[in-house]
Order: structure tokens, then C-alpha cells, then sequence
């Protein structure tokens, strides 16, 4: 046995205090009767019946301390461990196994904050957009093991996948096959639900048979779809302070094996999805799994206790009831007190403990609000989220559960329930408080219009909120900045394209000067083939002559020798001549 709020446990000293009150009462009572008289000519004088007055008297009031100890008690919640209840449910959706990779290497920092860390958050990102499917959690790294078989409850679901650590398999490794083997044989017997299996992993050191587990899987109509984390570029392994280091001593470098998870998603009728830092690849994933066939699930809840307040709670109106009937006098119907001042408290702390048991939400949330201020935000996230099952209309723990995933840099799910609380939030302040929220989630991601905009919202419900208006205007800069950046951007990419221009003019006119100088060159070279060509047929050897005619060309020519020599000497005389007269 155990209380689920002890806090209710104090009241339990209003008994003794109720006890001590009555017997001073009586006391007193005593004393005043005795300035009548004596005690024996006192009783002669009352009623015989006195004494059974007395009795009723004490019986009344000891039902009344039953009855307040037993609403103490329901309030406390009373719940008896091992006891556990079983709730069945029927839903429309799929089922799907998530293989999440924990070898050494997803520690690897290239996907902000680290490759397990963004899966994880992708994966409640996920699982908050399930609706009625059921899902499984397998863990592998050299080998594979079951973490959570397949479930709707999805509270303990997350609960499991915030306690997965790259130290829960000690073998190193990467064998997607025994991971795939497990998950085909977790699903349950139904016919014609659609199954998927998604591998989460960087398909380092893998060790092989995946494609055909992917096949094999797929004939039995499975789905393989495989997230492949992190980058082709790789990045170190951050180890206790420093990076995994091979024997030789260098820093180890893991890096994406991409080429391996499209093989596997290829041969498992799924898709491949690249996670990075953004939420691509989580609304790919919904995408893919949407198309899969959806069948009536019927699902069993179980919780951990059962809760025994209702016990408590008809032992207390079993006393109230009698203590009514009881009277102190015999003619009931004359003297029938139901609503005397008593009984008519005792019925209204019995209504206000059934209305606070019907809404446990707030218990939920208080317990939330503890785990926040102990920074627990994972856990304070749970507990919101069973206060809004119990009560999905509850404004403070819409607005609380928007916090615990703000302070886990889940921004969208925490924008969504923002939005939420704004719906059936109706205190001005806290509408305030939302806007600032919103708007501090809008400058994290750089949307700094929508950020303005939401801390305007913010200050027109709360005017004197001076961190708002500081982040107002530090929103106000922050955009003018980046429009100047933008076009100072867009004025030195216009630089840019008109040097490209220049140099493509600049290029297109060297390149007809070379085509000018080739085309001289060309025309140059055909001049001189022609030349050549020329040369070549002036070159030809001229035809063999005949003896006779051979020697009449050199009698010809040794006449035209004589004659031309006679000519010189005659112009040798003549020049002498004119010498001789000058």
C-alpha cells in the first residue's frame, strides 16, 4: 500500500485535536451541572433516559472521527502496489518497430547536439504525432535486444527512449540484420495491418545480411525504411573528454554510410530518409508511414497500481449515514437533523474530495511543477501530459507541458501547445506570458517578423513587462540588420554577375582576336602551301633531249657568248672615251 499524495497525511491530526476538544466539552459540562447542586439529587432529577443520551452522544461523535479519518484517507489517494489493472482499447492505426542504432559512433557531433541525441528527439517528435498506432523499440549495436514491445502507451514509450544509452550494448558494431530479424518477429497476428520497420543508424562497420533480412521482411509484408544520421564528410567520436583514438593513435572518424541504407531501403520496398539538422526527415518518415494500411487495433493499458480511495470513500458515507440515523432523542421524525452543521461540513469535504479525485489532473500537474523546478524537464513533460489525458481543457497544464518541451529545444511541439493554451487561456497575463514564449521561440529560430509581432501581443496584455520590450526591440535591430545584410548581399551579387559579364565579354573578345590571328595564321599557312605548291612545280625535272638537239642549244649559246662579249668590249672603249673628255 501507498499514497499516491501523502501531503493530505497532516490532516490526519485534526483527529486526536478533535478527540481532546470533546472530552474538554464534556468536562465542562460536568462542571456546570454541578453548580446545580449535587450530583445525585442532580441525576434523580434528569430524565432516566439521560444516560442512553450520553451513549448516542459518544457514538455519534466516534462515527463523525471515522468518517473524517476516512476522508483523509481517500484524499491521500491510497494504492496497492503489484495490483495492476488492465483497460482495453480500440484504435485504427499500424504498427511499427523503430531500431535505433547505440554503437559508439552515433555520439558523433556532425547532426547538432549528437547524432543519438537528434534521433531521440526526433523520435517523441514522432511519437507525439502517432495518434493510435502502436510502436516497439529495439536497441542494436553489435547485437540486438527488444527495449519496448510493441505498445500504444506511449508515456511509458518515451519514458524507455530517454533511458537509451550508447553503454546498453557492449558489443561494437553495426548488424541491422539481427535488428530487422527481431522486429519481424514482434508484430502481432493481425491481418492486413500495415507493418513498417525504420532503421535509425550511420551504417558504420556494418556487418552485413541486411539486404536480405530487408527482403526477407518485405515478403512477409514489412516495410524497411532506413534514417541514415550524420555526414558522408564524418566527424570525430567524442570519448570522456577527448575522441576515440584507433591503436596507431589517430583520431577516429566515423562517417555516414550512405550508399549501404539506400541499398537496404531499396530492398525492403521502403525509403531512405537523410537526417539532419532540420525536421525534414520526421514529416518524410510521417509521409512514408501514411500510406500504410490502417486496421482496428484493440489495445490493452495496463497501470502500474490500482487505486483503492474508493473503499475509503464508502466507509465514510457508510458512517456519515448512521451517524445521521442515530439520534439523541427516541422520536426520530420530530428531532431528524439531516443537515445539521456537522454532518452537512463532513458532506461537503466529501463532495470536494470526490470532485479532486475525479480531477487528478492537478496532481499530476503539481507533480510536473516539481520536476521542472528540479530541472527534470523529461519527467515534468510526462506528468503534464497525464494531467491533460485526465483533463485536456486544463490551461495551466497546456501552458506548463509548452514549457518542459521549450526547455528542451522542442520547439514546434512546444509553439503547438502555446497555441493550445492561448485557446482556453483566459487571464490576460498569462496570455502574455504565452506571447513572450512564442516570440522567444521565434527569435531562437531567426523569424524575427513573426517574433515582433508575438511580443507586441505580449506587451498590449501586459504594458509593464520590460524583458519584452527589450526583446521587442532587440527583434526590431535584429531584422534591420539582416534586411541591410540582404541587400548588401544582393548588391554584391550583382557586382558579381556584372563581373562575370565583363569577363565573358572580356573572354568572347580574346577569343576572336585568337580566331583573327588563327585565321591570318591559316591564311598565312595556305600562301605558303600555295607558294610551296608553286616552288614544287617549278622544281618538276624537265624532259631528257636528244644528242642533236643538245648540241645545236650549245652552238647557239656559244655564239650568243661571242656576240655578248664583243658588246662589252665596244662598251669599254666608249666609257674610256667620256672619261677622257671630262
Amino acid at each position: 500500500m501507498r499514497f499516491e499524495d501523502p501531503t493530505y497525511l497532516y490532516l490526519l491530526i485534526l483527529v486526536p485535536l478533535m478527540v481532546v476538544a470533546h472530552y474538554i466539552f464534556n468536562i465542562i459540562q460536568s462542571r456546570r451541572m454541578r453548580r446545580f447542586g449535587e450530583a445525585k439529587a442532580i441525576r434523580q432529577l434528569i430524565n432516566a433516559s439521560s444516560s442512553s443520551i450520553r451513549l448516542r452522544r459518544e457514538i455519534k461523535f466516534w462515527l463523525l472521527a471515522a468518517a473524517l479519518t476516512c476522508i483523509i484517507f481517500m484524499l491521500a489517494r491510497p494504492q496497492l502496489l503489484g495490483a495492476a489493472q488492465q483497460r482495453t482499447d480500440n484504435r485504427q492505426g499500424i504498427e511499427m518497430m523503430v531500431c535505433l542504432d547505440v554503437s559508439n559512433s552515433m555520439l558523433a557531433e556532425d547532426v547538432a547536439p549528437s547524432r543519438m541525441d537528434k534521433c531521440k528527439m526526433m523520435l517523441e517528435d514522432l511519437i507525439d504525432e502517432f495518434g493510435n498506432n502502436k510502436i516497439g523499440l529495439i536497441v542494436f549495436a553489435g547485437d540486438a535486444f527488444i527495449q519496448l514491445p510493441l505498445t500504444a502507451d506511449y508515456v511509458s514509450a518515451k519514458m524507455f527512449l530517454n533511458n537509451i544509452n550508447p553503454g546498453m550494448i557492449q558489443t561494437q558494431g553495426t548488424d541491422i540484420a539481427r535488428a530487422i530479424d527481431i522486429s519481424s518477429h514482434s508484430f502481432s497476428k493481425l491481418d492486413g495491418i500495415g507493418r513498417g520497420i525504420v532503421i535509425i543508424t550511420d551504417g558504420e562497420d556494418h556487418e552485413g545480411g541486411a539486404v536480405e533480412a530487408a527482403k526477407a521482411a518485405r515478403k512477409h509484408g514489412m516495410k524497411t525504411y532506413v534514417l541514415g544520421v550524420g555526414s558522408t564528410k564524418g566527424a570525430p567520436i567524442p570519448m570522456g573528454g577527448s575522441y576515440l583514438t584507433d591503436e596507431k593513435g589517430e583520431t577516429v572518424i566515423t562517417r555516414l554510410n550512405e550508399a549501404m541504407c539506400k541499398e537496404v531501403a531499396n530492398a525492403g520496398g521502403g525509403k531512405y530518409i537523410h537526417v539532419d539538422n532540420t525536421n525534414i526527415a520526421q514529416h518524410r518518415l510521417s509521409q512514408a508511414m501514411s500510406s500504410l494500411a490502417r486496421q482496428d487495433i484493440e489495445t490493452s493499458v495496463y497501470t502500474e497500481r490500482s487505486e483503492q480511495f474508493q473503499a475509503f470513500a464508502l466507509m465514510a458515507l457508510i458512517f456519515l449515514i448512521i451517524e445521521i440515523c442515530i439520534q439523541e432523542r427516541r422520536v426520530i421524525l420530530r428531532r431528524l437533523h439531516l443537515f445539521n452543521p456537522k454532518t452537512a461540513l463532513v458532506l461537503l469535504l466529501l463532495l470536494s474530495s470526490t470532485t479532486v479525485i475525479a480531477q487528478n489532473d492537478r496532481a499530476f500537474n503539481r507533480r510536473g511543477n516539481r520536476d521542472f523546478r528540479s530541472g527534470k524537464y523529461d519527467k515534468a513533460e510526462v506528468n503534464y501530459r497525464k494531467s491533460l489525458e485526465k483533463n485536456e481543457s486544463n490551461p495551466q497544464a497546456t501552458y506548463n507541458l509548452g514549457n518542459a518541451l521549450l526547455y528542451q529545444n522542442k520547439d514546434s511541439l512546444a509553439m503547438v501547445q502555446y497555441n493550445k493554451a492561448l485557446q482556453v487561456e483566459t487571464d490576460p497575463k498569462r496570455q502574455a506570458q504565452i506571447y513572450h514564449n512564442i516570440g522567444v521561440i521565434c527569435q531562437r529560430q531567426k523569424d524575427f517578423g513573426q517574433a515582433i509581432e508575438a511580443y507586441k501581443q505580449s506587451l498590449r496584455r501586459n504594458p509593464s513587462d520590460d524583458e519584452t520590450r527589450y526583446n521587442l526591440v532587440l527583434c526590431q535591430k535584429q531584422l534591420k540588420d539582416d534586411k541591410n545584410n540582404q541587400n548588401q548581399n544582393n548588391k554584391d551579387k550583382n557586382k558579381n554577375d556584372q563581373n562575370k559579364d565583363n569577363n565573358k565579354d572580356q573572354n568572347n573578345y580574346q577569343n576572336k582576336d585568337k580566331n583573327k590571328d588563327q585565321n591570318k595564321d591559316d591564311n598565312k599557312d595556305k600562301n605558303q602551301n600555295k607558294d610551296n605548291q608553286q616552288q614544287n612545280n617549278n622544281q618538276q625535272p624537265k624532259q631528257e633531249l636528244s644528242k642533236e638537239n643538245a648540241e645545236q642549244l650549245l652552238n647557239a649559246a656559244m655564239q650568243q657568248e661571242k656576240a655578248t662579249q664583243d658588246k662589252m668590249k665596244a662598251v669599254r672603249g666608249s666609257n674610256r672615251r667620256l672619261q677622257k673628255n671630262w
